[in-house]
């Protein structure tokens, strides 16, 4: 269950890091509720998860999770670029991070 909480601390995050572009610096009402909504909420689904996880396995899983679904939104929503070693290099290297993780834990 504590993989399944901090998968969707992580998701989360990817929400925030998405939501920060859509506050324009904070001076958007909405978007600035619901970014800080997610900020708070997937911090707080990350503490549930470390009650049971390892501390450092956890905070390194949330944020590869929310890094590479940021990188991977970014390339969709605001036109980043999508260049092979940006994907293949190192979203790979973070991925694989997450996973020997997981797998040591």
């Amino acid at each position: 269950m504590a993989w399944l909480i901090l998968l969707l601390a992580g998701i989360l995050e990817i929400g925030w890091a998405i939501g920060l572009k859509y506050t324009d610096g904070f001076t958007r009402l909405t978007p600035t509720v619901l970014t800080v909504g997610s900020m708070i909420l997937s911090i707080a689904l990350l503490g549930l998860a470390v009650r049971t996880l390892p501390l450092g396995t956890a905070y390194a899983v949330w944020t590869g999770i929310g890094t590479v679904g940021t990188v991977i939104l970014g390339i969709f929503l605001f036109a980043e670029p999508a260049t092979f070693v940006r994907l293949l290099g190192c979203i790979t290297l973070i991925v694989a991070g997450i996973a020997g993780l997981k797998l040591s834990a």
